[in-house]
């Protein structure tokens, strides 16, 4: 994975942490929170805007780094050359084929 993979790894593992504990902080309808009742008090009067452009900010990182990391443990296609397999089967093919193919075999 080298080094930016582990670096990467780390970041998502850092943002995966921040985006739940700041969903748990937000204040639902009628809920208190994880914070109790003092939610809105602790981040101003414009904690919801606040508290949505961090998600989201949050949410998108969570993206980016979910698709770098993909990208990065992505194993190259192997591109393998099948023409001895393609004459193997032909060869079988063709001894299929002939009527006398036990004769073949006891040589």
């Amino acid at each position: 994975m080298g080094i930016i993979g582990t670096i990467l790894l780390i970041a998502f593992v850092f943002i995966c942490v921040l985006l739940v504990l700041l969903v748990l902080a937000q204040n639902e309808e009628g809920s208190s929170g994880i914070m109790g009742s003092g939610a809105s008090v602790a981040f101003g009067s414009h904690s919801a805007n606040i508290l949505t452009k961090t998600t989201c900010v949050l949410v998108v990182l969570f993206f980016v780094t979910a698709i770098g990391l993909a990208v990065l443990n992505k194993k190259p296609a192997v591109k393998a050359d099948l023409s001895g397999a393609a004459q193997a089967v032909e060869k079988t093919a063709e001894q299929a084929t002939s009527s006398e193919w036990w004769k073949e075999e006891s040589k």
